[in-house]
């Protein structure tokens, strides 16, 4: 047997003002995002801003359903209509914020195994990473550089494609 640690690299800022005038707007476009949410059943709002090689911004917010698979997440609502209306515009960041009025989110919320999986995806599709930015309204922004830091052990079985 052989033991192997693995190790993340990620950017903490103590705040928004911490940022580069770009990543506080992208962040500024995920909350504007968080307007569309359907959210009626968990009352906690996802939304996310995705910027495009072009500059373009594509939103996403989490939409439920009273059967709750048949909802999606914020992450995903957003890579899925980049791939459906702008598959040859890829993505540079992206952007993730949540607010409830239940209680106080004090730390930034970071995507399901799922999203990352997605996200992964569209990493191998474009051939390049996506930055990501957890931002928590009010608190700390944690920032990653492509998902491979958060989920190491992607699938990826690229005898699929053959």
């Amino acid at each position: 047997m052989q033991k192997k640690h693995l190790s993340i690299s990620f950017e903490e800022y103590q705040s928004i003002e911490d940022l580069s005038q770009k990543d506080k707007d992208l962040c500024a476009e995920a909350v504007k995002a968080m307007e569309n949410s359907h959210s009626p059943y968990s009352q906690f709002k996802v939304g996310t801003a995705v910027r495009l090689k072009s500059g373009k911004i594509v939103y996403g917010s989490n939409q439920e359903n009273v059967a709750y698979p048949s909802g999606l997440c914020a992450e995903r609502v957003a890579l899925f209509t980049i791939g459906a209306n702008y598959p040859d515009d890829p993505a540079v960041s992206m952007a993730i914020t949540a607010h409830t009025d239940q209680f106080e989110i004090k730390q930034p919320i970071t995507s399901c195994g799922s999203c990352l999986q997605v996200m992964a995806e569209y990493e191998k599709k474009q051939k390049q990473p996506l930055e990501v930015l957890f931002y928590c309204q009010g608190g700390s922004v944690l920032k990653t550089e492509g998902i491979k830091s958060l989920l190491p052990f992607a699938f990826a079985e690229d005898r699929l494609s053959k």
